[in-house]
């Protein structure tokens, strides 16, 4: 039985992710579960906040992203410093962040969430595995769940 595609609401998804593999892996897994959504990538943590936080967004019509996929080890700046610096904002503090990373220690798991991560996922090893995560990460989180900016009833 094939993956079933994931039908998503507009919005971008912003993918902050330094390993060039990781990357590719999955823009491949979106793509090979039809999440359509235009996916921004950005590979350190300091262009990350400037990417978020940067003072040409802050107008009406603003375009954050409809999720964002962080990794704890970047460069620069590291994952846990940007969350903390999102959930600090006002324009960012609820926007859905999903920690996406290898890690699996308690200690990263604990304060992510402490920190204000809305979900902590490991990335599976092998292909097939990580394909089926971002299938149902795509379809919660760009399907099923309505942020706190969204006008649809």
């Amino acid at each position: 039985m094939g993956a079933k595609s994931v039908q998503t609401q507009s919005g971008h998804v912003l993918l902050i992710e330094d390993n060039q593999d990781d990357i590719d892996l999955t823009l491949r897994a979106l793509r090979l579960n039809d999440v359509d959504n235009e996916v921004v990538v950005v590979r350190d943590g300091a262009a990350a906040v400037d990417y978020l936080l940067r003072s040409d967004r802050a107008g009406p019509g603003d375009s954050l992203p409809r999720l964002v996929l962080l990794d704890i080890n970047l460069p620069k700046v590291s994952g846990l410093d940007v969350l903390r610096r999102l959930r600090e904002n006002e324009r960012t503090r609820v926007l859905p962040i999903v920690m996406l990373s290898t890690s699996s220690h308690d200690r990263d798991v604990r304060e992510s969430y402490a920190s204000g991560a809305n979900s902590y996922i490991v990335k599976p090893v092998s292909f097939g595995e990580f394909t089926e995560t971002v299938r149902q990460l795509g379809a919660y989180w760009l399907l099923l769940n309505h942020g706190p900016w969204s006008t649809q009833p």
